[in-house]
């Protein structure tokens, strides 16, 4: 090899060298660069956050229930016979005393004027047995024996005296004791014959004024079996369904069923609630001894099946008088107005109403609160707009927030967005979301709960561990 040819090698080695050196000294400029690039602080996350307000709140409280008419009654034949006639229209309203119903009646008429006749026929043997003449008769037959006795026993005086005088025969004086004997004897069989008469007029009048009595009853009955061939309406409600149609025989083996008629205006809703709802409800309901309630009782809520809410409260009218042991509840009975006739009795519904108010309670909002392992918390934004987690203990539920008796104060700022992109300690930037409308009215249905992002769509808050 030439030394020329050798020194173009060594130039071109030289060359190749120099570009390795270039580009190793690129590489690490642009590593130099990204690493000053990641250097610098990334900017703070921004978060949802809303302040923990305090204020008086009612607790409130939904019971299922069913409604109920007071009163239900069913109309039934109480005579037996053929229904002639149906008088009213099923499903409508009827008044107190309205016919609606006429069962054949012949039979029954007849049987009436058979007891009047006989009322008539017993009363005219009273007035024969209160009739005295026969007792009268008897009386003066008695006076006359009396009368024959004292003219003996005069003559039986006069006699005897003469007698001893030897003024008349032993024999005058003798025939004399004969007659007073024989007038005493008469005035005792008068006066038997009298007693017996006197008994049997008692008697007698006795026997008629008993006979009297049973045909007054006689045509009560009757009367009444007339009265329930035409059946009336007890009560001032709704009358259902015909049982019977017209033409058939009712009444015959027992009280056939014909119609029922409910009240329903006013509508009851009967409801059991827990023991420890009915300690805070007691003292605001007073009681008399039959266990109805007296004065003004709390206003309730009737929020009907299809979620509609009654446009008329009610008020609790009855509580009864034991804790049912086997469930811890006790039975509840809620007054309804309900003049359009909307609800009807056997309706299910739910009724809520405001167990207590508690002053005072700290709300914090419920899409705040995560569930880390079993223990509540929520992330707090300090002034520093640092994120700390605490724990809290929570009570009731009020809408969209919840009752927080330790771990928050009011005032404080919670995070209800964007939880799942911070974490203990991060700087981040917290945007006030807007005020919410507070609780809503006992009545109302409860706004549904609005789901964080990223949250199950269940609507519970993602866990924050």
């Amino acid at each position: 090899m030439t030394n020329l040819a050798w020194l173009e090698r060594q130039r071109h080695h030289s060359a190749w060298i120099l570009g390795l050196l270039l580009l190793a000294a690129t590489a690490g400029c642009d590593r130099g660069a990204k690493a000053a690039k990641s250097a610098e602080a990334p900017p703070p996350t921004t978060v949802m956050v809303a302040d923990v307000v305090q204020r008086s709140v009612p607790i409130v409280r939904d019971y299922t229930a069913r409604t109920e008419a007071v009163p239900t009654i069913e109309v039934r034949a109480r005579v037996a016979g053929v229904l002639e006639e149906v008088l009213f229209k099923e499903g409508s309203e009827v008044k107190a005393g309205q016919t609606l119903f006429v069962i054949q009646r012949e039979e029954y008429a007849a049987q009436l004027d058979t007891a009047r006749a006989q009322l008539a026929k017993a009363q005219a043997d009273l007035t024969r047995a209160r009739d005295t003449s026969v007792v009268d008769r008897v009386r003066a037959t008695l006076n006359q024996r009396k009368a024959d006795l004292g003219k003996a026993q005069q003559d039986v005086n006069r006699y005897r005296p003469l007698v001893q005088a030897r003024a008349i025969p032993q024999q005058d004086l003798d025939t004399a004791l004969s007659q007073e004997k024989v007038a005493q004897a008469g005035v005792e069989a008068e006066e038997a014959t009298l007693k017996d008469a006197e008994l049997a007029q008692r008697t007698q009048i006795q026997l008629s004024e008993a006979a009297v009595n049973s045909a007054k009853a006689a045509i009560s009955q009757a009367q009444l079996n007339v009265d329930y061939t035409t059946v009336k309406s007890p009560i001032t409600g709704v009358v259902g369904k015909v049982q019977v149609d017209q033409g058939n025989l009712v009444g015959k083996a027992d009280p056939t069923l014909l119609a029922t008629v409910s009240a329903i205006d006013p509508i009851y809703a009967d409801f059991p609630i827990a023991e420890v709802d009915y300690m805070k409800l007691a003292p605001r309901i007073k009681l008399d001894p039959a266990g109805r309630v007296q004065g003004s009782a709390p206003t309730i809520s009737l929020i009907l099946a299809d979620g509609s809410v009654f446009p008329h409260k009610g008020r609790v009218v009855f509580v009864d008088r034991a804790v049912d042991t086997k469930t811890g509840t006790i039975s509840v009975r809620a007054s309804f107005p309900n003049p359009e006739k909307i609800v009807r009795p056997g309706q299910f519904g739910r009724v809520r109403g405001v167990v207590e108010e508690r002053p005072n309670a700290v709300l914090v909002p419920q899409r705040a609160v995560m569930d880390q392992q079993g223990t509540k918390v929520v992330y707090v934004v300090g002034d520093d707009n640092k994120v700390v987690m605490k724990p809290v203990t929570l009570d009731e539920r009020i809408d969209d927030s919840t009752i927080v008796t330790a771990g928050l104060a009011s005032g404080e700022r919670v995070i209800v967005e964007g939880m799942q992109k911070v974490r203990p300690g991060m700087q981040v930037k917290p945007e006030q979301v807007a005020a919410r409308t507070p609780a809503a009215a006992p009545g109302a249905p409860a706004p549904p709960t609005p789901a964080p992002p990223g949250a199950p769509k269940s609507g519970k808050p993602a866990s924050g561990g």
